[in-house]
């Protein structure tokens, strides 16, 4: 971490009202977190995959196209 990061990091901590060293670990913790949640809302759904999709419009008015008369 450069000098400038550390000071901006300890002037976040300060208004935080805690010491440096405590705020770092609590960044750390909570991007560690954001990272965990992120990987589940990663994962499919059973429910999800089982659901069958609707055409979209192009799909539905080439279907359309491809019909008799």
């Amino acid at each position: 971490m450069t000098e400038a990061q550390r000071a901006y990091e300890a002037k976040r901590a300060a208004k935080a009202g805690l010491s440096l060293e405590r705020w770092l670990e609590r960044k750390d913790k909570a991007a560690a977190g954001e990272h965990e949640a992120g990987a589940a809302k990663t994962r499919p759904s059973a429910t999800a995959a089982d659901k069958k999709a609707k055409p979209g419009f192009f799909a539905r008015l080439l279907e359309k196209a491809q019909k008799p008369l």
